[in-house]
């Protein structure tokens, strides 16, 4: 739903002080001549909407009794755990989802993609679930599901034909994970995720944990396909640690050729893996987007959903602290979390959505690192957000 709606008082980006427009749901230059609701934002930042670019909405516990975790540290032992709480929690998808968003709209998050599972125990019904919540938020949230292998596609026989399933039932992406350490064979994982996305003309987001030197051949293979099938602009890369793990020579190689092919990189600032190089990704010109991870559930038991806590994490992770610095760990959690996952008309710019987030400070880098909570949140020009409570009432997620 969308309404016109003008915002007095407002300083995009921490610029000058200036009123906004919105007609039909979109920024537009000077106010129309029709009746309009108005708004003081009495000098608050204006930022986009905040985009959760890497989540995992049919896994968090949000709600539900706590979770003693007993999990081992491997990435093998999370993912077996995690299949077997799926099994004896009772983690409805739909249910799950839909309490995630209510919970991360109130700071400002207006557009997701989430990783949700397919695999031969549950099938797709966690993407019907998660497509579920997205039809029912639809008018609160854009909403992008990847089909994703957790427990690897190529060792368990019938994953493929799942995935093709969950392509055709709705899912926007084809994830993938891990192509060497956990699917043991990079190229034909990588070949059935590139063969997936090419017949259903689908972008592809694919997990990268490798480390060092298998991380980036793994990465080399990725940016052939890429090249090979014109995918350019439609493929990210979540994590990718191994770019922080290179000689600077190799490094700096594969930074120029993801840039050639437009291939955009998703990192959540994680205090326990290598840090990205963050400002020689910006010099170059990579897009980088961020995200939440999983929030509450088996795995960790962190998170919020806040990005804008995220790019402050960002920055302490990456020992960025000047002003500048900040003001781009922001941006990666708004317009570049949009370009990562092609989203179009997201920025504060005539003809674009009328979507934003009114933040209580006097600058990009102080809400940075103060996170301020009282936030307006504007939604296609209607206001679902007024000082930190959301307004009306939300789609049933109990």
């Amino acid at each position: 739903m969308s309404a016109d709606l003008i915002i007095r008082n407002a300083r995009p980006f921490g610029g000058a002080v200036q009123d906004l427009f919105i007609r039909d749901g979109r920024f537009t230059a000077i106010a129309g001549d029709r009746p309009a609701d108005e708004i003081d934002a009495s000098g608050h930042i204006a930022l986009p909407g905040f985009v959760e670019a890497h989540t995992h909405l049919d896994k968090t516990l949000i709600g539900m009794d706590w979770f003693e975790n007993r999990v081992g540290p491997a990435r093998n032992d999370r993912i077996l755990a995690d299949r077997k709480a799926k099994r004896e929690l009772g983690i409805d998808a739909r249910r799950q989802s839909a309490r995630q968003i209510a919970q991360t709209l109130a700071f400002g998050v207006l557009s997701i993609r989430s990783h949700v599972d397919v695999d031969t125990e549950i099938g797709i019904a966690n993407i019907l679930g998660v497509i579920e919540t997205r039809e029912a938020m639809r008018d609160l949230i854009d909403l992008q599901i990847v089909a994703f292998p957790q427990s690897g596609m190529l060792q368990r026989e019938g994953t493929f034909e799942l995935m093709d399933e969950a392509l055709r039932a709705g899912a926007d992406v084809v994830g993938g994970i891990d192509p060497a350490s956990i699917e043991r064979d990079p190229v034909r994982h990588l070949d059935a995720i590139f063969a997936l996305a090419d017949r259903h003309g689908k972008p592809v987001d694919i997990h990268l944990h490798e480390p060092g030197d298998l991380g980036a051949f793994c990465l080399e293979l990725i940016i052939e396909r890429t090249r090979a099938l014109s995918l350019q602009g439609q493929v990210m890369v979540s994590h990718a640690y191994c770019l922080g793990m290179l000689d600077a020579t190799r490094q700096q190689a594969l930074i120029k050729s993801m840039v050639d092919e437009e291939i955009a990189v998703m990192t959540v600032g994680s205090p326990s893996a290598p840090a990205l190089p963050l400002r020689l990704m910006r010099e170059h010109g990579v897009t980088v987007a961020s995200g939440s991870d999983g929030i509450q559930g088996t795995w960790d038991p962190f998170g919020s959903g806040d990005m804008l806590e995220r790019a402050k994490y960002l920055a302490q992770r990456n020992g960025m602290a000047n002003d500048a610095d900040l003001e781009e760990t922001a941006r990666i959690c708004t317009s570049g979390g949009a370009r990562g996952i092609g989203l179009a008309g997201h920025a504060l710019d005539e003809g674009c959505f009328g979507d934003l987030v009114l933040l209580p400070a006097r600058s990009v880098a102080e809400a940075v690192a103060l996170t301020p909570q009282n936030r307006t949140v504007i939604r296609r020009g209607r206001v679902v957000v007024a000082s930190g409570e959301v307004l009306g009432s939300m789609p049933a997620h109990e």
